[in-house]
């Protein structure tokens, strides 16, 4: 036997290996949950983008139907799907998306974006992690690609944003078509990106459209055109430039959307709220007051369930963002300033307005995390001019230093402004822009993603049975995106060198310093509404109607105007230093289980 004092000793080594055991546990878990994420499977098994995703949806032929012919209510049917070969029963799917939905359920196409979800029915189920996977059905982008080199400027950039692949999809065993597969932003996104201790995350949007991420009483005439819609009890549109524009909270009594221009056909907003900048609502990342009930359109959209205390965060960290003269040290609290400037680089390089830079002031995402707030890009099928644009000139030349659509002010967009007037952090975003022109356009990074691409796809989308568009609209799209992108990287190099202004008072003022875009047709590459290229001029004159064989038309977008009277962007705070102008107020320019305890979920609708 051991007698009690070798037994005493014994128990004092197991003790010391036992804490030291639980020190090396702590550091490795510390380790695996940083602020740099946690590798997921699904990463190198759904998203390497070496080898598109192959689906296979098995659904009783009365389901499908359904579904299909009441899309509009977003309503989940049970399938079975195939992926890559392995299947995964008693999954969820439906049709998903917003105007692109209504108007694709107002057509004779049922080409609808769906979002399948492995554990709506079945507890824990999930694709190598993922519990549910968004497809994309390309609306508006004869290209196919601009929403996949998006988020493949994003990756080059190292910004949080998310992951991308091409998917083959068939319904019972027929090919439906070709879609890009998207990583949701919802509770794997987080921890992949911020780890098991992530924050909150909303989903921000001005514009209600009847509730969370739907519009109601969608409607297009038999040329495609948008007739009327109601977006909540207090908003509609009327097509055709027809503006009503009222003085909301906040509002200047002539913003908004502009009239038709004698370019594309416009739509105007009416009702309370309704202006330029969607001021008062807090979509716009503006401070109003403290009262986190003044910030509704972003709480409504939470992906997580949040309290008024996580809310209160919020507030406390825009109230700092938009105060005056605010320092760098408090930008810094209040901000992830560095993947937030990586995220305008891309965004503003690639021209998209249907988003915060735009009216709308929709379509990103909000993270939030200890009281700091970031920014995740969404929904860039529109980019490179697709939506608010006016001719390819203004798309090629959109200017860096103020970079935002018609009615929008720097004065509108506080979040953004406060980098923007900060020297270091204006030099930072500049030379995020320059990696952009310099490194992935000129560089070769985009003819190499391009070509992959399109090895991948074309033949796909050359017999695909729902496609929007024709296979010849498609090449020749690819072909003007390409030198659209080309383009674009000369007058971005040119603004940040100072050899082309890089605000819309100096473009103005400066017109023949601007990249010639004549050889640019943005129609072609497809714009708001479904328009299947036609004939639109490049000084925004009008378009011809092609046969639609049952397909989307027209175009329900406003062009953005040029900014009128000069003005200059105020003085920073920390130094003397002469700022890039811009345009004051008035103007216009244009799961499964991880192991962890994660926050109880909300799943996104």
């Amino acid at each position: 036997m051991i007698d009690n004092k070798h037994i005493d000793k014994l128990a004092v080594v197991f003790m010391l290996l036992a804490v030291i055991g639980l020190m090396a546990f702590m550091i490795c878990y510390e380790g695996f949950n940083n602020a740099s994420g946690t590798v997921m499977d699904y990463e190198s098994s759904v998203f390497d983008r070496s080898e598109i995703i192959d689906i296979d949806i098995s659904i009783d032929e009365s389901q499908w139907e359904n579904l299909l012919e009441n899309a509009i209510s977003e309503e989940y049917f049970p399938c079975d799907v195939t992926i890559n070969g392995t299947s995964y029963n008693n999954v969820a799917i439906r049709a998903k998306g917003n105007t692109s939905l209504s108007m694709v359920a107002s057509s004779d196409s049922d080409r609808f974006s769906f979002k399948i979800s492995f554990d709506e029915y079945a507890d824990g189920q999930n694709l190598y992690g993922l519990s549910s996977l968004i497809l994309n059905n390309c609306y508006s982008d004869a290209t196919m690609m601009k929403e996949a080199i998006c988020y493949d400027m994003f990756n080059f950039l190292g910004a949080d944003a998310s992951l991308y692949n091409y998917a083959k999809i068939s319904v019972n065993g027929q090919y439906w078509g070709v879609y890009l597969a998207l990583e949701p932003v919802d509770e794997e996104f987080a921890i992949r990106n911020y780890g098991l201790n992530y924050g909150h995350i909303y989903k921000p949007d001005s514009m209600e459209m009847g509730g969370p991420g739907k519009m109601r009483d969608f409607k297009v005439d038999s040329q495609g055109n948008a007739e009327t819609a109601s977006f909540g009890d207090n908003m509609s549109f009327q097509a055709q430039g027809q503006s009503q524009n009222s003085e909301g909270p906040g509002q200047r009594p002539d913003a908004g959307f502009a009239a038709d221009q004698g370019r594309q056909p416009g739509f105007g907003l009416q009702g309370e709220g309704a202006g330029g900048s969607r001021s008062g609502s807090g979509s716009d990342l503006n401070y109003i007051d403290d009262d986190p009930d003044s910030y509704q359109t972003i709480w409504e959209n939470s992906i997580f369930k949040s309290t008024d205390a996580d809310h209160s965060r919020v507030v406390t960290a825009l109230k700092n963002i938009c105060s005056d003269d605010v320092s760098a040290r408090t930008l810094e609290r209040y901000m992830d300033v560095d993947n937030i400037l990586r995220y305008m680089a891309v965004h503003n390089f690639v021209v998209n307005l249907d988003s915060l830079s735009g009216n709308m002031a929709h379509n990103y995402y909000l993270y939030e995390e200890d009281g700091r707030l970031n920014i995740i890009p969404w929904d860039y099928n529109l980019a490179f001019g697709g939506f608010q644009s006016g001719n390819a000139s203004e798309v090629i030349n959109f200017p860096v230093d103020t970079p935002f659509s018609s009615g929008i002010s720097m004065e509108d967009r506080q979040f953004f402004a406060a980098l923007l007037e900060n020297e270091a952090y204006l030099a930072k975003y500049h030379e995020y822009l320059r990696m952009l022109a310099e490194e992935y356009v000129e560089g070769g990074q985009l003819g190499k993603t391009v070509e992959s691409i399109r090895a991948s796809i074309d033949s796909l989308v050359e017999r695909d049975p729902t496609a929007f568009y024709t296979y010849e609209e498609y090449t020749a799209a690819a072909d003007m995106f390409v030198n659209t992108a080309k383009l674009r990287a000369e007058s971005v190099l040119g603004q940040i060198e100072g050899s082309i202004p890089s605000t819309w008072e100096g473009q103005q003022t400066n017109p023949e310093a601007l990249v010639d875009a004549s050889s640019i047709n943005i129609s072609v590459m497809g714009t708001q509404g479904g328009n299947r290229g036609g004939n639109q001029s490049n000084d925004g004159g009008g378009k011809d109607e092609m046969p639609q064989n049952g397909q989307l038309s027209g175009d329900i977008s406003e062009p953005p105007e040029m900014p009128g009277d000069n003005a200059t962007r105020p003085a920073m705070p920390d130094d003397n230093s002469t700022q890039p102008e811009l345009p004051g107020d008035g103007q216009t320019p244009p799961g499964g289980s991880f192991g962890g305890q994660p926050p109880d979920g909300i799943k996104p609708s």
